[in-house]
């Protein structure tokens, strides 16, 4: 087959539904790459976040005892699960999807397939979500171990992880598709995911904030997923966390529908 006809076909319209067998290879060709590298990108999803929890929760927490009601320990260890939600999925969304897009060319390789733009993105993203909703819990398994108290609504935290992680890994593919280099997401490191992960509620406390923060803070999806985190560990809050849940939902609907959008135009035009 030439490369006029992989494009052809690749032009050629597809079915607008989803197809299972469509997702489940994504899902063999994700898993069969991550047979190959799954230590060392173990290692930097879980170690990392538990690194920082050290640092913060550990170290600041000999001079800063409690915050409100939690220990300071304790607070920091439930807040780095949506950072580590975070990091864990926008950065495998932003370089993965650019590389295997521009260097590798395995999108078009998979569009030859009888795969859609819209089950590739769904596809990569979902497993994306998936691994990171295993690798975010390890910042609160280490509070644990220096003594937070273990609690049936910790159950919820890998769910919460999940809706987080796929709203951004779905942000991550779409800025893959937009940005003209691989050098320009350092604007988006910078202007938008950095200002996400400190204006959240993670290491401090939003309320103590100018009200103009509060709003900002509304509009973070890691802020809803870091609440969500507490309260599951601490005490659930119905009516609040409807609220968050329906944030992180409506976010990762958002994002699913210009990375698809974005994806398609790059892929097929």
């Amino acid at each position: 087959m030439t490369v006029t006809d992989v494009r052809a076909e690749v032009r050629a319209p597809r079915l607008r539904r989803f197809e299972l067998a469509a997702l489940k290879g994504i899902w063999r060709h994700e898993f069969a790459l991550y047979k190959r590298y799954w230590k060392s990108s173990s290692f930097a999803s879980m170690f990392e976040p538990t690194f920082m929890m050290l640092a913060f929760g550990y170290g600041m927490g000999s001079l800063v005892a409690a915050i409100g009601h939690y220990r300071y320990l304790d607070f920091v260890g439930t807040g780095m699960v949506g950072t580590a939600a975070l990091f864990t999925s926008v950065f495998p969304g932003m370089f993965n999807g650019y590389i295997r897009r521009v260097f590798q060319h395995t999108y078009e390789a998979v569009l030859a397939a009888p795969v859609d733009v819209h089950e590739l993105v769904t596809g990569e993203t979902l497993w994306i979500a998936t691994r990171s909703a295993i690798y975010s819990g390890s910042p609160m398994v280490v509070a644990m171990a220096f003594g937070l108290d273990p609690s049936w609504g910790m159950l919820l935290v890998p769910f919460i992880a999940f809706f987080t992680a796929l709203g951004f890994a779905l942000f991550g593919m779409w800025a893959s598709a937009v940005v003209p280099s691989i050098n320009s997401f350092d604007y988006i490191i910078t202007g938008v995911v950095t200002p996400l992960f400190l204006v959240a509620g993670t290491f401090f406390p939003i309320d103590a904030l100018p009200d103009w923060v509060h709003t900002v803070a509304w509009l973070n999806p890691l802020y809803h997923c870091v609440e969500l985190v507490r309260h599951a560990v601490f005490g659930l809050r119905p009516v609040a966390d409807l609220g968050h849940l329906a944030g992180l939902l409506a976010f990762a609907a958002l994002m699913w529908i210009i990375a698809v959008r974005a994806m398609r135009r790059r892929l097929i035009g």
